[in-house]
């Protein structure tokens, strides 16, 4: 079954759009190793760096964007789509950790 991928690239200046599109079982989310893929694919050799928000980095020194975060997986059944007003709630609501902790 196809997974459309939205995601995110920063660059220095600008935030681009972009979409992937991976064949993945059904009823099944697309693996680790499978993002990787499509992104080595677009020329965006990355490492997934924060699980929890599907945020990817670049391994190779001087690269020209910043970072890769997947916004939405989108399988035509099942939708991952990031709430950024509960993500910012729920932010607010717990504890602060101290800087270097």
């Amino acid at each position: 079954m196809e997974c459309i991928v939205r995601f995110e690239v920063k660059y220095r200046q600008e935030l681009k759009r972009l979409r992937g599109l991976l064949f993945i079982e059904k009823g099944k989310k697309p693996e680790t190793r499978q993002l990787l893929e499509m992104f080595k694919d677009m020329k965006y050799e990355v490492a997934l760096t924060d699980p929890d928000r599907l945020l990817f980095t670049p391994v190779a020194a001087g690269a020209d964007y910043e970072y890769i975060r997947i916004t939405e997986l989108d399988t035509g059944e099942e939708k991952y789509t990031e709430d950024r007003d509960l993500k910012n709630l729920i932010g607010s609501l717990l504890p602060q950790r101290p800087p270097g902790l």
